[in-house]
């Protein structure tokens, strides 16, 4: 039956009030993304709803399960990043695109300040200098190591392309894997006086301890290199305090079924008002980091930011409420 299984009310044949839905969500193993699907979890109950067991998925299962009727919404939409599984998904046509969740942050290349300082290191073409590049080495094959992130996230393919664009496959290996463990070891290599190259985004918890200008800093790229997905990306869209970053700004939306947007305009409200700003969800990545990990305390969490919000939730409640027919 798929991933609705366990739903006792199928939505796509039911438009009554929301007491007798149930709303079916999934997320990555990212644990950001569990915290913000508990936010939207949270005023989807206040609302009245129903809420099944939240999915883990990858993401392109996760837009495909949208698109088929086997999830109603998921917090995952990285934007620009993910329009490529957007439109491998059947696009509009199938899924339905909210207004912005999470304003955009900046995403690129960081090493760390004291290093940048002492070999005058500003752009991660200077990365073509096997010099340079050896700085960075941490497995002794004389290649930088760049910790990057997760197979099969958008930035993965990025990241392939710069090193293949501005000529550092001779000098430059990249790392992927898990991306928090590979934060984990930068960390540790940093807190022993090591040099560190790592891919970052913002928000996220590495901003809280490898600090701008004042741990690390970012790099410049030479010129606007992305995937084809991408193209229409301009240097004016991956330039942030006048730096060329090389990455476009990441926005996060809300991604649902349309079929389950066009049944429940309440619903439909909620996920257009609800928004967790950038330093907002730092902190809350930051907490995540330390400890709180389970799905209780994520909840917890999130409970905590509605609660420090609450007037601004009870107000988009109401507009939300609003909106029924």
């Amino acid at each position: 039956m798929g991933l609705g299984a366990c739903q006792t009310t199928p939505n796509s044949s039911d438009n009554s009030s929301p007491e007798t839905v149930t709303v079916r969500a999934a997320h990555s193993g990212f644990l950001e993304e569990s915290f913000q699907t508990e936010v939207v979890n949270l005023g989807l109950e206040e609302l009245g709803y129903q809420i099944d067991s939240v999915k883990e998925l990858d993401y392109s299962a996760t837009y495909l399960s949208l698109a088929n009727d086997d999830l109603d919404y998921s917090v995952i939409y990285y934007n620009p990043a993910h329009q490529g599984f957007y439109e491998n998904a059947g696009g509009n046509e199938k899924i339905y695109l909210s207004d912005v969740l999470i304003p955009p942050g900046s995403q690129g290349y960081r090493i760390d300040k004291k290093t940048a300082e002492e070999y005058n290191i500003s752009s991660i073409e200077q990365l073509q200098d096997p010099e340079i590049a050896k700085l960075f080495d941490s497995d002794g094959d004389g290649k930088a190591n760049l910790a990057g992130c997760n197979p099969g996230w958008s930035c993965e393919s990025i990241i392939d392309g710069h090193i293949e664009a501005y000529n550092l496959q001779d000098t430059v290996e990249y790392d992927r894997g898990n991306y928090i463990a590979l934060l984990t070891d930068t960390i540790a290599r940093y807190e022993q006086g090591e040099p560190v190259l790592f891919y970052a985004y913002n928000p996220h918890w590495v901003f809280a301890i490898l600090q701008t200008n004042k741990e690390a800093v970012w790099l410049e790229v030479p010129f606007t290199s992305l995937p084809e997905d991408l193209s229409n990306v301009t240097a004016e869209e991956t330039t942030f305090d006048g730096k060329n970053l090389g990455f476009p700004g990441s926005a996060q939306n809300i991604v649902a079924n349309q079929q389950f947007i066009n049944e429940h305009p309440i619903a439909e409200r909620w996920f257009n008002l609800v928004q967790i700003p950038l330093q907002d969800m730092s902190e809350a990545s930051l907490r995540i980091k330390e400890g709180e990990t389970t799905p209780e305390a994520i909840r917890s969490l999130a409970q905590e930011w509605v609660s420090e919000n609450q007037t601004q939730f009870d107000e988009w409640i109401e507009e939300a409420k609003a909106a029924a027919p």
